[in-house]
């Protein structure tokens, strides 16, 4: 959480409350209420047992208990802890799903999140790409029909 002083912020949308909207907060945010709109942006994201999200997230990292539809995109690390249900994609460096956990999306697990990880373990792939002598020499030699 934030220092005093610091530029980061705390903020916490109680269990009562309904948001809307784009919202973009500098540091943590944790998400008791219900929000819905067009995009999350947050360092630190929190969403508690009673909390319900219809929007996409961009994060450092998200820790959910609760109810996300929408894509999620964090930087560090997406823990989805027994209780959470996600609705969407997630692209992350690091996934940890706990028993329980209701996900029906594609997962991305990648250092590099905005390369799809289909390039990036194709590129991987063709790097250093040898072709041992033997399989050249088979085919030099194979019966033509």
């Amino acid at each position: 959480m934030a220092k005093p002083g610091s530029d980061s912020s705390n903020t916490l949308i109680g269990e009562n409350s309904y948001f809307t909207g784009k919202f973009h907060i500098n540091g943590s945010l944790r998400i008791d209420g219900r929000f819905e709109g067009k995009y999350l942006k947050a360092d630190q994201l929190y969403i508690g047992t009673s909390g319900k999200l219809k929007t996409n997230i961009d994060a450092v990292s998200v820790i959910v208990e609760g109810m996300i539809i929408g894509n999620i995109n964090a930087t560090s690390r997406v823990l989805l802890m027994p209780t959470a249900r996600i609705l969407g994609d997630i692209r992350t460096p690091e996934l940890i799903i706990q028993n329980g956990v209701i996900l029906e999306g594609r997962c991305t697990i990648s250092n590099d999140i905005k390369l799809s990880s289909k390039d990036l373990i194709e590129t991987e792939y063709q790097k250093n790409k040898v072709i041992p002598e033997e399989f050249l020499e088979d085919k030099k030699n194979s019966p033509k029909k």
